[in-house]
C-alpha cells in the first residue's frame, strides 16, 4: 500500500514515517502542499494522509486539487484545529476521515485499516512473486511451494515490497533510497547494490533487471 504523507512538523513526520513503514506501507513524505500536489500528479497512491496547516498550499487545497484531477484516492486529514468549521470544510473537500492532534499512532493505524476495508485495499498480506514463490512483508519472509522459507533483512524486505508495488516500471536508485531510507541514513550506491544482489540470489537474476544509467525494473513472473 502506497501512502502519501503531508506533514511539515519534522518530529511528528519522522514518527509517522517510521511507524507506517514498520507496518509495511510504502510512504512518500512531503513537507509542503505544492510538493504533495506534484507527487500526486505524477504517482499513484492508495491513501493520502494530509495535515491541513502546511506551507504554500493547505491540506484542504491539496485535496481539492486532487479531486479536480478526478482522482478519488481516499484521504485522512490530521490537524491541530479543534473547531467544527475545519471539520466541516474537510469533509466538504472530500476527505474520508479526520483526526485531531494530538493522537496516538495506533489510532491512525486503526483508521487506516478501516479505510482499507472500505476500499478493499491490499487486504491480502501474502504477495505472490510467481506461482511458486510468496512473500510476507510482516514476517520478512519468502516461502516456496516446497515448504522452504528464507528470512530477509529489514531493508531487503522493504526493497522487495517497493519493487512489488512498482512492477514493470523503471525505478532509479535515488527513488528506492528516498522511499526507504531516512535522510540522515542514506546509503551508498554500493550498499544498495548489495541488497539487490541478495534479493537476486533468493529470487533469481532475471527477476530484477538492471537498466544501465536508469535504475532497476522488477519483472512480472
Amino acid at each position: 500500500m502506497k501512502i502519501l504523507l503531508l506533514e511539515d512538523d519534522p518530529i511528528l513526520s519522522d514518527l509517522m514515517f517510521e511507524y507506517l513503514s514498520d507496518l509495511g506501507y510504502i510512504v512518500t513524505l512531503c513537507f509542503d502542499g505544492e510538493d504533495a500536489i506534484e507527487k500526486i500528479d505524477s504517482e499513484q497512491f492508495d491513501l493520502l494522509i494530509l495535515d491541513i496547516n502546511v506551507p504554500y498550499k493547505s491540506g484542504l487545497q491539496v485535496l481539492q486539487d486532487t479531486r479536480d484531477f478526478n482522482k478519488s484516492t481516499p484521504a485522512i486529514f490530521i490537524t491541530a484545529y479543534q473547531d467544527i468549521e475545519h471539520l466541516k470544510n474537510s469533509f466538504l473537500a472530500g476527505c474520508d476521515d479526520y483526526i485531531k492532534k494530538p493522537f496516538e499512532l495506533e489510532e491512525l493505524e486503526h483508521r487506516i485499516n478501516n479505510i482499507k476495508k472500505r476500499y478493499n485495499i491490499e487486504t491480502d498480506q501474502i504477495r505472490d512473486i510467481d506461482a511458486h514463490t510468496h512473500f510476507c512483508f510482516q514476517k520478512r519472509e519468502l516461502t516456496f511451494d516446497d515448504k522452504q522459507s528464507i528470512s530477509l533483512s529489514h531493508k531487503e524486505s522493504q526493497i522487495l515490497h517497493y519493487f512489488l508495488n512498482n512492477k514493470n516500471r523503471v525505478i532509479s536508485a535515488d527513488e528506492i533510497i528516498q522511499n526507504i531510507w531516512e535522510y540522515e541514513d542514506i546509503p551508498s550506491d554500493a550498499t544498495l547494490r548489495v541488497y539487490i544482489k541478495n534479493l537476486r540470489r533468493h529470487l533469481g537474476k532475471e527477476c530484477i533487471k538492471t537498466l544501465r544509467g536508469l535504475g532497476y525494473s522488477f519483472e512480472s513472473r
